[in-house]
């Protein structure tokens, strides 16, 4: 069926007229690159778990990206997020929390998600643990570390990492699974890798403290396969698999290029 006959005209546009073949080609070309670069890194390729992000992508689209195959879908913003775990509570998928959180969404998060990462404070952690005390539940987390240096982007300094994750422990409802970064939005992946490198040589550290944490949730569809060469164990891809995004990459992601 061709969607336009059911869904608005912007959307068929965006998505084509079968949209469960687009996302299955796309997936299938995403899981080979992947297989690629851990070929090249002499890795074995079930040791990346691909997280598709589905930012922007209307809970109708994800009922065919489903169909193709995806179980699991990450999100920036939390509103979006429960919005569309709503539409699609008859389908088995779980949720992933990727953006910076507010506290004041906490609850909301503790609801439905079963990881997030982008733990970055101590206050954050704290409430997360409390919320899922009262609900009887834990969670997956990954540390979010802010490895390019700039100061519109989230996530702790790498000389704040230490104390931060001597801290975890008070927070039993909390399952440490690693760090998570953003990397330096760019092209040139030389100018990329170090901020890879970096969360590696971090997450080295850090799990001498906390065997835990000891994944790499980094890269995105412009950089995830030299994240993989890096060492990344999770990466989060969006645009590669449900197409370009029609608003701009600052609008989830401070300190993004437009488009």
């Amino acid at each position: 069926m061709n969607i336009a006959t059911w869904v608005p005209g912007d959307l068929a546009a965006r998505f084509g007229p079968d949209p469960e073949a687009m996302f299955r080609q796309n997936l299938a070309s995403v899981r080979e690159r992947i297989d690629a670069a851990c070929r090249r890194a002499g890795r074995d390729p079930e040791s990346v778990r691909l997280l598709p992000i589905s930012k922007t992508v209307p809970a109708q689209m994800l009922r065919h990206a489903f169909a193709a195959g995806i179980d699991r879908f990450g999100e920036n913003k939390i509103q979006e997020a429960q919005a569309k775990q709503e539409a699609l509570a008859d389908l088995p998928v779980a949720w992933s929390i990727v953006g910076h959180l507010q506290s004041n969404k906490v609850r909301q998060l503790t609801r439905f998600a079963v990881e997030f990462h982008a733990l970055d404070s101590l206050k954050l952690a704290a409430l997360l643990d409390a919320r899922l005390a009262a609900e009887g539940r834990s969670l997956d987390v990954y540390v979010q570390v802010n490895t390019s240096g700039e100061e519109s982007k989230y996530g702790l300094q790498p000389d704040a990492l230490r104390a931060f994750v001597e801290a975890l422990p008070d927070f039993p409802r909390l399952r440490p699974r690693g760090l998570m970064t953003l990397a330096l939005f760019s092209d040139e992946m030389e100018r990329v890798r170090p901020c890879f490198r970096l969360l590696r040589r971090l997450r080295d550290e850090a799990v001498k403290l906390h065997p835990g944490l000891s994944e790499l949730s980094m890269g995105m569809s412009g950089d995830f396969e030299a994240a993989i060469e890096e060492g990344a164990d999770v990466v989060r891809v969006g645009q590669a698999i449900f197409g370009k995004r029609p608003t701009a990459n600052g609008l989830y992601w401070p300190g993004l290029a437009p488009g």
